[in-house]
């Protein structure tokens, strides 16, 4: 009998997507409800998309291109609402020249990682920032990324420790609004590009993986959240903690919330003393962001407007309280709530609080407001920033 690397590839994905299908109609993932159920099949389609795109078109660190991951369509592993995502292969042993131009993007976090938090091997074995490297909004650049150390030292270069596979890009936008985004290209510098015909076991090896991170993600991001749902109480956080394996200069803390009709979450913190901060909604089961465009799923640390009394307070809630710092839960009465702290020089600890949200005039009454124009104007200059940022 001929062996058809490839044909039995794409026969065990298709089968991967069809077990998947039936997988998240079980009972440990949230898909009883009509609503539910066609988000996780979305999720399932675009999960496919997302990993066949990188598994096959972006397979070889000989000939790299940046994909943009974590966007609107290929949502995984609770990306940020402030970042846009971009990744890239490389081989550990090569060399390469990452170029382009801020533009409006306030800062970014170049990882050198063995892979992501769904794989069997994983981890960030290097970071380094715009800020680090000394690159601001506007700027023109160029990095070397791996290869010998330039005799220059004003030259910028970030050697490539053993293991690392990959270069994860987050770009950061703080200020919201209609402005050009960024721009990254890469290149190999020690090889040439490979220009060789695909061969079976290539496309066999694209698609395996493709399969395994597509099962891997859509399993493992699930039970990430009802891990982390176990380790505290609804409607109380977590505390600030870095993730394991993951980047140093993040600390994340997360709050289940879990409310019914007429409830809201009142959440409170002294300011952080860092670079970047935000709180954000995520649904459960697929760890995707809550409604972040057309409504306020999420806020950072320039879009949250302080008390009188300097403490920061953001709502929760399924319609609008009138407080400026609301999040909007999309009506939905359970998800996750992420606080976000970066480059930090303290950690403060949010406490969340569970309020009739017919009370919040009075539970808090010297909160800024927003009235309904304002808050449409506020949306409308969402819709024009992200417009500009996801733009293909």
């Amino acid at each position: 009998m001929t062996e058809r690397p490839d044909h039995d590839a794409w026969n065990a994905f298709c089968d991967a997507l069809r077990a998947a299908g039936d997988r998240i109609l079980a009972d440990d993932f949230p898909t009883s409800a009509p609503e539910e159920r066609a988000e996780g099949f979305r999720h399932l389609a675009q999960q496919a998309a997302c990993w066949l795109t990188w598994s096959v078109g972006h397979a070889d660190p000989r000939d790299p291109r940046f994909m943009r991951q974590n966007d609107l369509f290929t949502q995984w592993g609770g990306p940020n609402v402030d970042n846009l995502y971009k990744h890239a292969r490389i081989d550990a042993a090569g060399a390469y020249r990452i170029r382009g131009n801020m533009h409006s993007c306030e800062e970014f976090l170049m990882a050198l990682r063995i892979g992501n938090m769904h794989q069997e091997k994983y981890g960030t074995l290097a970071e380094v920032t715009a800020t680090d490297l000394g690159i601001g909004p506007g700027d023109a650049f160029e990095i070397l990324v791996g290869g010998p150390e330039p005799a220059d030292p004003a030259v910028r270069w970030v050697p490539i420790p053993d293991g690392a596979r990959m270069v994860n890009i987050r770009e950061y936008y703080y200020d919201w609004h209609e402005a050009e985004p960024a721009v990254f290209t890469i290149e190999r510098l020690d090889v040439p590009a490979a220009v060789e015909r695909l061969s079976p076991a290539a496309i066999a090896d694209g698609l395996g993986e493709a399969a395994s991170q597509f099962t891997g993600s859509v399993e493992y991001w699930n039970e990430y959240q009802r891990a982390a749902r176990g380790r505290g109480e609804d409607n109380t956080f977590i505390q600030p903690r870095n993730e394991p394996k993951g980047l140093k200069g993040l600390v994340y803390a997360f709050c289940f919330y879990n409310l019914r009709p007429g409830e809201a979450l009142v959440v409170e913190s002294e300011a952080p003393i860092a670079r970047y901060w935000s709180y954000q909604l995520y649904r459960l089961g697929w760890f995707e962001p809550v409604e972040s465009i057309h409504a306020t799923g999420g806020l950072n640390h320039r879009q949250i407007t302080p008390d009188p009394d300097g403490l920061f307070r953001v709502v929760l809630a399924a319609d609008d309280p009138g407080v400026a710092n609301w999040l909007d839960t999309g009506g939905r009465s359970e998800g996750m709530l992420t606080f976000r702290c970066a480059w930090a020089d303290n950690r403060p600890e949010p406490v969340a609080r569970v309020v009739a949200a017919a009370d919040l005039a009075r539970e808090l009454p010297d909160s800024p407001r927003l009235t309904p124009a304002e808050r449409r104007a506020q949306i409308a200059a969402r819709e024009a920033h992200a417009a500009w940022r996801f733009r293909t």
